[in-house]
């Protein structure tokens, strides 16, 4: 069936390639071409919905006390947080300046998140929530933007995607 196609085709095209002004012959087999090749129906339209915009990123940044930083990394791994790093810090004010300020450790850790811009806010409220209500729990938080990435694959983990869907 398929063949019989091809030489049909190729027989159209002979005759428009002997009479180039024919239009008739090249109207003919542009119209078999167009048959031919025709998409298959849904086929196009899955294409379209399956492909998504890519879910822009942010660093989140929490400063924290050492002994709390633990426990703020289990609770942003609850946002889909593929990637979290944790480094030591030391606040660098004097010794009057916390007292004043009623706190009891300089000795603090930094918690980088890469975080799905769509569930920064929300963690970024859970946070404030927590800074308020957990004892010996207070610190900052604050995001930036990513601007980009380079690779699909590490797109594609950083924000807890495959294919251009969630997970």
């Amino acid at each position: 069936m398929e063949n019989e196609k091809i030489s049909q085709n190729s027989q159209k095209l002979e005759k428009y390639n002997k009479n180039p002004g024919d239009k008739k012959s090249f109207n003919s087999y542009v119209k078999s071409k167009k048959k031919t090749f025709k998409a298959k129906p849904g086929k196009d339209k899955d294409l379209k919905t399956s492909m998504s915009a890519p879910q822009k990123m942010q660093l989140l940044f929490t400063i924290v006390n050492r002994e709390k930083a633990d426990f703020y990394v289990d609770l942003l791994h609850n946002f889909e947080v593929n990637l979290q790093m944790i480094l030591s810090a030391h606040g660098t004010a004097s010794d009057h300046i916390i007292s004043l300020l009623g706190l009891t450790d300089s000795d603090k850790s930094v918690v980088i998140s890469a975080i799905r811009r769509d569930k920064a806010k929300e963690a970024l409220s859970l946070l404030e929530e927590k800074f308020r209500t957990v004892k010996g729990g207070k610190g900052v938080a604050f995001t930036v933007p990513i601007s980009s990435t380079i690779g699909v694959a590490i797109y594609q983990f950083l924000s807890n995607t495959v294919n251009g869907g969630m997970r």
